[in-house]
Order: structure tokens, then sequence, then C-alpha cells
């Protein structure tokens, strides 16, 4: 199976109305792979990603803005730490966005991702993002009273601007070469419970967990709801939604890296190329060093 294959039905086709109950499966690994073959074949495409990463850098065109979204416990460090672990920290920054801060809500709501945004030839990750406005904030409609709008904003148009508005942002964003990845992690309601338990098993995971994300799972159909209304609204021809399968973090891992894998191998990555005058430059460089003493 191609590369392109594996990757195509994890996307949200732009303009299509997706279910996300009804079209996407949290457990769903690809028959035909292995946990033991998809273990290799990442650390396998970790060392392609390296390569496109140094080509990225050097190039100094390009930026890449991956997007995490996803409920609680789906997976979204473990995919940070696992794909992103032979990539050279230099060229990678990444931002957990949390609630926002009073200086942050004195000003637009995508005004602290303007501010993460990554230079040319860097790779980005936003571990949640600007999407919490349109999510988190929406299930929750105090968050949204909180907000120093004025009042004629907060009105039920309020979600479908913010959609308009966040499309519009990545546009401008693929308009001067920073790509736009976007993924969902999508766990399952039973898997989630199953890593909680487990967070508070395991000791050394118990500062992962706390009362609020169990508190959480009593709006899971709302923040599905949320999800669907968004990836309907906001997965764009410049910037589609990618909904991963979490139930299983091996197959997550791998999907997410091929993904990415897949987007870079269509920039036409390439290292800058040298004149002949640095080509004479270099020559001489080797000279002086092959005739010290």
């Amino acid at each position: 199976m191609s590369l392109q294959s594996f990757v195509a039905p994890f996307i949200v086709p732009p303009g299509k109305k997706i279910s996300l109950a009804k079209d996407y499966d949290p457990d769903y690994h690809a028959d035909y792979l292995t946990k033991e073959d998809a273990q290799e074949q990442l650390r396998e495409g970790i060392e392609r990603l390296a390569k496109f990463q140094d080509m990225l850098y050097a190039q100094n065109t390009y930026a890449l803005l991956i997007v995490l979204q996803a409920m609680d416990a789906a997976g979204k460090d473990g995919v940070i730490k696992h794909v992103m672990s032979g990539l050279n920290p230099q060229g990678c920054q990444v931002f957990s966005f949390k609630a926002p801060s009073s200086e942050e809500l004195d000003h637009d709501y995508l005004w602290r991702s303007f501010k993460a945004l990554p230079e040319r030839g860097r790779i980005g990750i936003f571990n949640r993002s600007y999407y919490e406005e349109t999510l988190v904030v929406r299930v929750h409609p105090e968050l949204l009273q909180a907000q120093q709008l004025p009042a004629a904003m907060k009105d039920k148009r309020i979600w479908k601007r913010r959609f308009e508005e966040i499309n519009t942002f990545e546009k401008y964003l693929v308009h001067n070469g920073i790509v736009v990845l976007k993924f969902f992690l999508y766990v399952s309601k039973d898997e989630q419970k199953k890593r909680f338990l487990e967070r508070i098993d395991r000791p050394e995971k118990n500062w992962k967990f706390s009362l609020a994300d169990a508190n959480e799972r009593k709006y899971w159909d709302d923040y599905m709801q949320a999800y669907e209304d968004l990836f309907n609204h906001t997965s764009t021809e410049w910037a589609p939604w990618h909904i991963i399968p979490a139930d299983r973090k091996w197959f997550t891992r791998l999907a997410v890296a091929g993904t990415i894998y897949s987007k870079l191998a269509e920039l036409d990555l390439h290292y800058p190329s040298v004149s002949e005058a640095r080509k004479l430059e270099l020559a001489k460089v080797r000279e002086v060093l092959e005739n010290e003493v």
C-alpha cells in the first residue's frame, strides 16, 4: 500500500459533512499491520522525517505547523514524544495552550497563537490550539461570558464567525509558506476511562490526572457534537483535518508520522544550491586544510 492511500482515509473531505460516529472508528488499526510492523515502520519513518527536517531548515522557505486536538488521554503527549523523537530540537518547538491568562484575555483569541507560530525552516507543534475557542468555550458557555467581547458578538452566530476567521487565518499562513497539518486523535470513551484508571494505578502517572479531567466526561456527547461541527466547517483544501484512530497508540503514532512525512514529501524540499564562486571558495578552504602542517 502506498503512503498516500494509507493516509487518505483519515482526511476529512473539504466541503463534505461527516458523522464522527458513523464515518470514523477510534479502534481502526489496519488489519494487515501488526504492532511490531508498525513500530518498525515508525523507526524508519522517524529517520526519514529527520532528513526532511534538515532540508526544511536549510531551505528556510517553508515552516510546518502541526495542530494536535483531542480529548484527554488520547495520546497527544505520546505522539509528540515518539513521533518527533528523532528530530533536531533546534528546528522544532512545542507550545501547550492552557486556559488563557488575564493578559491573553485582553487580546483577541488568536493573539497567543500568532506569537507562537514557527519561523521559516522550523516545525511548530500546538498541543491544543486556537480551536479550543470553538470547543471548550462552546461546551462551557460561562467561559465565553467571561471573555471581554462586545455583547453583540456573543450571539448564536459566534461559532460560525470563528470558523470563518480561523479558515481565513490558516489560508493566510499557507499563503506565507506555513503549512498547516491538523490532527484530531479520536479516542473512544471506553478507552479514555481505561487510561484514566491506569493513571490512577501508576504513581508516575498520577500527576497527569485530576478530578476535573474525570468531570469533563459528563460532557462527552457535547464535545463530540462540537468537534463534528468544527470538522464540517474548518476542513479546507488548504488545511484539511485528519481524524486519527487513537485507541491503539502504536497505530496512532504511525498514522501521524506517515501523514507528516507525506506532506513534507509534497514540498519539493532540497538543500540550497551552491554557486560556482562558493565552490571555488570551498576548494581553497580544502587546500588550506590539507596543507596544514
